[in-house]
């Protein structure tokens, strides 16, 4: 595997900062948020210096019940080749449910949700990994995720899930460390026993960032500098294995390239106190939780002969029984129907409140002029919408919809600001298209000017 080095996620708000940053090696940038015709600036600049950059998915829902969409998939390509990357990567989570495979609406997330560790959804996840390494022109690595909720009755741990994934696709592996901690303080996994069952060989780099608690639960954010347990963990994983890359991921809330360089910093004494256990013998041995395992995969597969269920490869039941399970938890979180049983009703509702509250900053992030036409009636007003309309398209679909339903209410209460909404959105989902003439723009502006007074 190619040795990466020390990363950082680039993003447009710390570009400048990206670039002036020394001893990065590669960046790793959002797949959807890139256009491959037309790439920042500062990405072609650090390609022009040598410097790797690796493409993230974020939509492509390998761990749904359908299979990748040919679409997404073309373009997640199309991304790699644009950007010469020597690898792509994406996630073990499903963001979308519902369709024709389960006839119920078809529904979408706006979020990585966790697949249950089952057997039914291994064998699904994995000819999704295989379908997509198919289409992609470079190695593909899957992340593991963060939770806020656990699956009942599941079937494997979280290393054991990883481990099979691996060795029956041949995928690498993105281990993101910030989320081993958020799933022991969320779930009562234990970082130390997942890292102890991983295929370490399979790893192509690590992630680290930091979250916040709230609501008595582990918020994975990438909004806050990386916690001292992230650190432990990246430290004990690094004296199992020298990782061939470690990115530090921020998404939002960016500080000073000052505190940047300081987590990277820290990154970095975490990986040089690992490497000094593993060159000291004292740390466990790669892969030396290798043989219980095929134990248990053995047993389970003689399980599966005694009782008629399917074998990798033959999908078609899982399919729809995992889809089935996870539309009626994407439902229960987004539409407000009851919570499948053996959920955590509590911890439901805090997830639900989480989603919402991020489609209402996507949204505002997509569509920045709402928040601004709307002042501070804009977030009660889309976390009031979102309880009862679920999201079933993308977020730009989601902002439009929004503002019809405001305005099919007769809201807001000021006409000034309604007429501005109106004009908002019939610039963007007219039967026409406005007039762009430099004349009719100027009489649009005034007209609001004057309505504000």
């Amino acid at each position: 595997m190619e040795r990466l080095g020390t990363g950082i996620g680039w993003r447009p708000e710390i570009a400048d900062a990206v670039e002036r940053m020394p001893g990065i090696d590669w960046v790793e940038v959002v797949a959807e948020n890139i256009c491959p015709g037309h790439l920042p600036d500062s990405l072609r600049r650090l390609r022009e210096r040598g410097v790797t950059v690796v493409p993230h998915g974020v939509s492509l829902g390998l761990g749904g019940a359908e299979r990748p969409d040919e679409d997404r998939l073309a373009a997640l390509a199309e991304r790699v080749t644009a950007l010469g990357s020597p690898l792509v990567t994406e996630h073990i989570a499903f963001v979308r449910a519902g369709g024709a495979l389960t006839a119920s609406p078809r529904l979408e997330a706006g979020h990585l949700l966790p697949v249950p560790r089952t057997r039914d959804a291994l064998d699904v996840l994995c000819e999704n990994v295989r379908i997509a390494q198919d289409a992609l022109p470079v190695p593909l690595a899957v992340e593991n995720i963060a939770a806020l909720i656990s699956w009942p009755a599941e079937e494997m741990t979280e290393g054991q899930f990883l481990y099979e994934l691996a060795d029956r696709t041949g995928v690498r592996l993105l281990i993101d460390v910030a989320n081993l901690h958020t799933n022991h303080v969320n779930r009562g996994e234990d970082p130390a026993k997942a890292l102890a069952e991983l295929p370490l060989e399979a790893i192509a780099y690590v992630h680290a960032a930091g979250g916040f608690a709230r609501d008595g639960v582990w918020h994975d954010s990438h909004a806050h500098p990386v916690p001292q347990p992230v650190l432990d963990i990246l430290t004990d994983l690094a004296s199992r294995v020298r990782p061939p890359g470690v990115l530090l991921e921020r998404d939002e809330n960016f500080p000073e390239p000052a505190e940047l360089r300081s987590e990277l910093a820290s990154i970095r004494e975490a990986l040089k106190a690992g490497a000094e256990l593993l060159r000291s013998g004292t740390s466990e041995p790669a892969g030396a939780a290798s043989g219980p395992r095929d134990h248990e995969t053995g047993a389970a597969e003689a399980t599966r002969g005694a009782f008629g269920l399917p074998h990798p490869g033959d999908t078609g039941a899982a399919r729809q029984r995992v889809g089935l399970a996870q539309a009626a938890l994407l439902s229960a979180l987004v539409a407000g129907t009851p919570v499948p049983e053996g959920f955590d009703r509590v911890r439901l509702g805090v997830q639900a409140r989480a989603l919402a509250a991020k489609r209402a900053d996507v949204v505002a992030k997509v569509a920045p002029e709402l928040p601004v036409i709307l002042g501070p009636e804009y977030r009660p007003a889309f976390l009031g919408y979102a309880q009862t309309h679920p999201m079933t398209g993308g977020y730009r679909r989601d902002a439009l919809t929004f503002a019809e339903h405001l305005l099919a209410a007769g809201r807001p209460g000021d006409g000034a600001v309604r007429w501005e909404l109106r004009q908002w959105w019939l610039d963007r989902s007219g039967p026409a298209p406005r007039s762009g003439r430099s004349v009719h723009r100027l009489a649009r502006a005034t007209r609001r000017v004057l309505l504000r007074r």
